[in-house]
Parts: structure tokens; sequence; C-alpha cells
């Protein structure tokens, strides 16, 4: 069995709200919700080398020449980040039936391809299993085999995914430091982070 990987991707300009005052001017906004997106794309990728891994897959609305070569594109229907993922971890079952679903957040820029993999290496063969996110209350990782995804990110997502019957799945901090917050984005950066998000660190609002 191999793991596909499914990323949801916002439109960088309406992406992360409560990043708009972490940059010096506005309209850098996107362009660091985008860094934040490529490397966290980029370190999948990189853990997409490994044969437990069966490639890596965007759903959005943005068009295929937003993306890296070795990303396929599944259309997203509208809805929220769980609509999103519910509709792309469908396409993928029924496509690859033998294979398990792994929904990763897009706002990574620290993650390791090395770290997803052991996190992966861990996972339940059969049924689902999450990883808590640096604050403990959220989600940055569900992996679903030989059933639905069942996604339910969101405020408090840990304890609805542990309450849904996930299992928990311990991962480095490279997997858990998620970006809601410019506080966030500080703490990235002292993990270190992907090339792209540390081009933007001189744009940053407050010091690192």
């Amino acid at each position: 069995m191999q793991w596909r990987v499914l990323v949801p991707i916002k439109e960088a300009a309406s992406a992360k709200t409560r990043l708009k005052g972490a940059t010096r001017r506005l309209g850098d906004h996107a362009e660091l919700v985008r860094a934040i997106q490529l490397d966290t794309l980029s370190a999948a990728l990189g853990a997409a080398e490994s044969p437990l891994v069966g490639g890596v897959f965007v759903v959005t609305t943005q068009s295929r020449t937003h993306f890296a070569a070795g990303i396929e594109v599944l259309h997203d229907p509208g809805g929220d980040l769980n609509a999103a993922l519910t509709a792309g971890a469908h396409e993928l079952n029924q496509r690859f039936p033998d294979d398990g679903v792994v929904a990763m957040v897009a706002d990574l820029p620290s993650l390791r391809g090395e770290d997803l993999l052991a996190v992966l290496a861990d996972a339940p063969l059969a049924g689902r299993a999450f990883v808590r996110d640096a604050d403990g209350t959220g989600t940055t990782l569900l992996t679903a085999a030989g059933l639905g995804l069942q996604p339910l990110f969101g405020v408090g997502s840990a304890q609805r995914h542990a309450l849904s019957g996930a299992v928990e799945l311990l991962a480095t901090p490279s997997v858990r430091a998620d970006v809601d917050s410019a506080a966030d984005l500080r703490r990235c950066l002292s993990l270190g982070v992907g090339p792209a998000t540390g081009r933007m660190a001189a744009s940053l609002a407050t010091p690192a």
C-alpha cells in the first residue's frame, strides 16, 4: 500500500487572514501565504521520492500552471476545507482503492520530507489517524486507509478527530508547526523553514 498525499490549497490572497498583520506591507500577505504553501508542497514532493508515497495531489480552484511538476490538481467543488478534502479523498479512493489517503494542511513551512515519511511509516494500514498541531487543539495531518477520510478540520479538530475514532500519531515539530498567526510563523522560523518562506523573513512586521 502507498499513501496519496492530499493538500487543500486556497487562493493566497484570501487565505490565512490572521496573518495579514504579519508583513510590513499589506501587499506582501499573498506572497507570504503562497511561499508557505510552496514550501509545504515541496516537502511533500520530497517525501514522494519514497515508495511509501504514491503521489502528491492538491484540491483547489486554481489551474495546473500554479503548481510544480509532480503535483496533480483535483477540482475543489466549493464549500469549506472539509468539503474540499472529502471530495478529493473520494476521487483518490475511486482511482486508487488499495492505497491510503493522507490529508495535510498547506501551512507547514518547516515540514521536512523525512519527518512526514516517519509519520506515515507509523500510520495504521486500516483505519484513521491524526497528528495534533503544536498548540495541541488543531490537526495538521489525517490519514485514512480502508475507509473514508471523514475530515473534521477546524477549531478544536484534534478532539473531534479523537472522538471520531482516529488514533493519535506522534510527530516531530516540523509536522506539527502550522501557521495561523505571526507568533506561529516566528516559531516556524526558529525551527527552520523552506527557501520560499525564508526569503519572506525580511518582510515580517515583527522580528523572528
